[in-house]
């Protein structure tokens, strides 16, 4: 095990430097620059602003100060915040709010997805079954906005119970945590219920009910453990995915969070944020693949994490 996670963890390095290396080149190809304007400044002025944050290096120079920089996690000054605000300022007071609201629709989803599945699989081709499955195809099939926008008219505008956006109080999270786990929710279902039906098909499900195992030993013991492994492996890259891709609901909502400064950042050409975010998101990313791994092991302990590998032992 000890071995196992020494190796990911110097994987992971290997694989921040190749992102960051990726990051910093196309970010210098996006055209223009990060003090382009409509109205165009003054060429002193961005001459001073370049040699403020060291935009009139040669790139190489540029780049070693930006992989020496990253090696500390130190990623820089954004050139558009006022105030000289760096990118870890910037995301110590955005990331918060991202992630209560990612967290939430990812809890919401996973709370309410896997008994929705445990119930469609056990109740299959019967009205549960039937709902589940119309339910699922319109939270998959409606965009995450359109969701938005229908709880904005429904909860706030016509029935008043909650703010139609901005931030600050309970209220103002429930509907975007709402639309966000809206997609989430319809995928956990889907895969809870398809690796459920597979497990309760097999031939150590029908040995334990042959042998008088209750039906909640059967449904809970042996099939919801073995079920939740693809459910476990398709949840790490989906928390991820509600919190970095939550952008437009951040937009939409009007929540200061993460995801809308990314925008803004590929937008203006911040170079710095863009470089900043998009590393700090691939290094979530990566530590949560790894709790997942490990996770494995815990939740079946016929898996060996060993010699950087996974292994199985046998079967029910």
């Amino acid at each position: 095990m000890v071995n196992y996670v020494i190796k990911r963890v110097l994987l992971a390095i290997l694989t921040i430097f190749v992102i960051a290396t990726l990051v910093f080149v196309l970010s210098r190809a996006i055209p223009g620059g990060p003090f382009d304007r409509e109205r165009p400044l003054p060429p002193t002025v961005i001459e001073n602003l370049n040699r403020k944050y060291g935009l009139d290096q040669p790139l190489f120079n540029q780049y070693l100060l930006f992989m020496r920089n990253v090696a500390v996690l130190d990623f820089g000054i954004s050139y558009h915040l006022l105030g000289d605000e760096t990118v870890n300022e910037l995301i110590a007071r955005t990331f918060p709010v991202s992630c209560l609201v990612g967290v939430w629709a990812f809890a919401l989803a996973v709370l309410c997805g896997i008994p929705f599945g445990i119930i469609s699989a056990l109740m299959e081709n019967r009205p549960p079954d039937v709902f589940f499955k119309i339910m699922t195809t319109l939270f998959i099939s409606i965009p995450s906005f359109v969701v938005a926008a229908l709880l904005q008219y429904t909860l706030a505008v016509r029935l008043g119970w909650l703010p139609v956006a901005m931030w600050g109080s309970w209220k103002q999270v429930v509907m975007p945590v709402i639309a966000l786990s809206a997609g989430p929710l319809a995928t956990i279902t889907r895969f809870t219920r398809a690796s459920m039906r597979e497990v309760l098909d097999s031939d150590y499900i029908r040995t334990a009910r042959a042998k008088g195992a209750s039906s909640f030993t059967v449904t809970y013991v042996h099939a919801l453990r073995n079920a939740l492994l693809p459910i476990v492996t398709v949840a790490g890259p989906m928390f991820i995915s509600i919190i970095g891709g939550s952008l437009v609901i951040e937009r939409i909502f009007a929540l200061p969070g993460l995801g809308w400064r990314l925008v803004q950042a590929i937008t203006g050409r911040d170079y710095s944020v863009i470089m900043g975010l998009t590393i700090f998101y691939a290094i979530l990313l990566i530590a949560i693949l790894l709790v997942v791994d490990l996770l494995y092991a815990f939740i079946d302990p016929r898996i060996k994490i060993s010699q950087g590998s996974r292994s199985s032992e046998g079967g029910d």
